[in-house]
């Protein structure tokens, strides 16, 4: 078994109130198929005003990440950083980092995503956020 640290973001799209991005770090206990154990869960959230860049998604991985007291590796998502080269990734964080690479980091990703959707959510829901998706954004990804 390993300790790692799976991070998710939601919120990539544009609402009214601009980038309302939730961040889920999720340190588990895994096996290279199955989680085995939950050690603990940070949850952050952050507004930009426009749509966040690469440095600006280290830094939410990172403020994230940085509050689990578990150590371990920081597992990601590829796309979740742009499809960006790994060794490139590395060198921006402080922490070890890698890309997914087994069927346990993969649950373990969808675990974080799970965390990081439903925070949102139940923040725009109590907040009275708009949550509509606006047509420009849509169209900028075309």
């Amino acid at each position: 078994m390993s300790t790692i640290i799976a991070v998710d973001i939601s919120g990539r799209h544009r609402i009214d109130a601009g980038y309302y991005m939730v961040c889920a770090a999720v340190s588990l206990e895994i096996t290279p198929a199955a989680l085995e154990k939950i050690n603990e869960i940070n949850t952050e959230s952050f507004l930009f005003q426009k749509s966040a860049e690469l440095v600006d998604i280290v830094r939410i991985i990172e403020n994230t990440a940085a509050k689990i007291k578990s150590k371990g590796t920081i597992v990601v998502e590829r796309g979740d950083l742009f499809n960006t080269d790994e060794q490139l990734i590395q060198s921006m964080f402080s922490q070890e980092i890698r890309y997914q690479e087994s069927i346990g980091d993969r649950k373990a990703i969808e675990l974080a995503h799970h965390v990081s959707l439903s925070t949102r959510n139940l923040l725009l829901k109590e907040t009275g956020q708009n949550i509509t998706i606006l047509e420009d954004d849509l169209e900028e990804r075309v």
